[in-house]
């Protein structure tokens, strides 16, 4: 886990990466909201990056759980308004993490949450995965998930090839859990708080996620402020995409909104 700490800061930013990146691939948000006097609390999810979990691994999706609550304590230090910022299956972890856990935060920004994909595995080979996941769940079989197809921006793209921290095999169990988290997510629509407000940004030319089964999730949550944009041309890693700067404009004027309600 790593801390980027400002002069005089307005409030702290815990960033929660997507699958199969890490941290590292977060500067230029980081520098972002650096520049907008927020402190930043960010790292690697377990199986991830630099983490010491076996890579593209996990036993259980409550390991995300735990370890994003275990950012928000060190986030509490500060003594700031809290905001929470998840991208992907990041996204999708800061969901289940609301569901489940009491979470002393402002606000919170979901950038193309990942609730549901737009072309999953067919139905033979996810029936051989749940068999997979009893026998062999340790077993880590190639994602196919190419640079190519969450962003637009080729210097992201090129940095992302030349990248030894890019996860490119994922365990039966991993795909599991995540599959299982999907549904939780959906199913438990009721136990999201609402008294959080929640900024939701969706790739409108999303490759890997799909905005349809979002934009359906986003109608049904109770939240008593929420707010859903969609970018129509941008593909899925929306602060990575030759128009960023516009992307990150409107989720700061989201938290500029969240703050000013502190005073």
């Amino acid at each position: 886990m790593w801390k980027w700490e400002v002069e005089d800061p307005r409030g702290v930013f815990v960033v929660v990466h997507g699958a199969f990146e890490h941290q590292g691939r977060y500067k230029w948000l980081t520098e972002m909201w650096k520049a907008s006097k927020m402190n930043v609390v960010l790292g690697d999810l377990p199986g991830q990056g630099t983490s010491t979990r076996k890579r593209g691994h996990i036993d259980s999706f409550n390991e995300y759980i735990d370890t994003i609550c275990g950012w928000i304590e060190e986030a509490r230090v500060y003594d700031l308004p809290i905001f929470l910022l998840g991208h992907s299956m990041g996204g999708l972890a800061v969901i289940r993490t609301l569901q489940e856990k009491q979470l002393p935060i402002k606000a919170a920004v979901l950038s193309s949450p990942c609730l549901g994909l737009t072309n999953p595995p067919p139905k033979g080979l996810q029936l051989a995965a749940k068999a997979l996941n009893v026998v062999v769940p340790s077993l880590r079989l190639a994602s196919h998930m190419e640079p190519k197809i969450a962003t637009r921006n080729k210097e992201v793209m090129q940095f992302d090839e030349n990248d030894s921290l890019y996860v490119t095999k994922v365990s039966v169990r991993w795909y599991q859990e995540l599959m299982k988290a999907m549904e939780q997510a959906n199913r438990n629509i009721d136990k999201l708080p609402d008294d959080i407000p929640v900024l939701l940004m969706q790739a409108g030319a999303d490759k890997i996620v799909d905005k349809v089964v979002v934009k359906e999730w986003f109608n049904k949550i109770k939240v008593n402020e929420k707010l859903y944009k969609e970018w129509p041309k941008l593909y899925h890693e929306i602060f990575n995409e030759p128009e960023r700067d516009e992307v990150f404009k409107y989720a700061k004027g989201f938290i500029e909104m969240q703050l000013q309600k502190s005073f």
